[in-house]
């Protein structure tokens, strides 16, 4: 049960690995409405890293940000919280394969690979996390404007790259989840008795164990 948590966790963190490279690399996070379009034969698009004007004659034309500091704050935080995400789920796929019970590393135990799987797993939800936090925010910005009366510049509505976002993050959550919950608790070590070693030289040899018993430093006392 535990393995195939682990596999099916991996394959869904993969996925959204996947998704989550497209979701940063697309240029249609936000597209202009058509009701502020003066054509229906144009359309304008951007993305975290450029922006786009296409026509109906299949014309394209991208121009990447000239500035980043000049760039709002929203945009730059989308920015690197997109990056890190994709950096941790890349992260997350090596450390789980290590973790997985089907592959063999050397001489490690089975603990130390469960808590190999389980760093794997949280960093799966941190990445989904971040995924969710950018779109999110990027999204709401976007609703924002749109419904904002005294906002005076072009009207853009959501995009299919804040899905892609959005689906990403669920498949990273999803994943991370399976791989920690895969990883059983460990269990207590009960306590042991200590046992105390006499030789007997009657005996012929034979060495006896007994249970040596606790003191108690309260009831002990001191003879002159």
């Amino acid at each position: 049960m535990a393995l195939a948590l682990q596999v099916v966790g991996l394959i869904l963190g993969v996925a959204g690995w996947c998704l989550q490279s497209s979701c940063t690399s697309s240029q249609v996070w936000k597209m202009r409405s058509q009701a502020e379009s003066i054509s229906s034969s144009q359309w304008q698009f951007e993305g975290l890293w450029m922006s786009c004007a296409a026509t109906s004659l299949g014309s394209l034309q991208c121009n990447r940000f000239k500035t980043t500091l000049g760039l709002p704050v929203h945009l730059q935080t989308c920015r690197a919280l997109m990056v890190l995400s994709v950096l941790f789920s890349f992260t997350a796929i090596i450390i789980s394969v290590l973790g997985l019970k089907c592959t063999k590393i050397g001489r490690v135990s089975e603990p130390v690979k469960e808590q190999i799987a389980l760093s794997g797993g949280i960093l799966f939800l941190l990445s989904g996390v971040f995924t969710l936090t950018a779109v999110s925010w990027y999204a709401a910005r976007v609703i924002n404007d749109f419904y904002d009366p005294l906002y005076g510049g072009v009207r853009f509505e959501l995009g299919t790259g804040l899905y892609l976002g959005w689906a990403s993050s669920c498949l990273a959550v999803l994943g991370g989840s399976m791989l920690c919950c895969s990883c059983r608790k460990m269990q207590s070590v009960p306590d042991t008795r200590q046992f105390s070693y006499k030789y007997s030289t009657n005996s012929g040899g034979a060495s006896i164990y007994r249970a040596a018993v606790p003191l108690d430093s309260s009831s002990t006392k001191a003879y002159v």
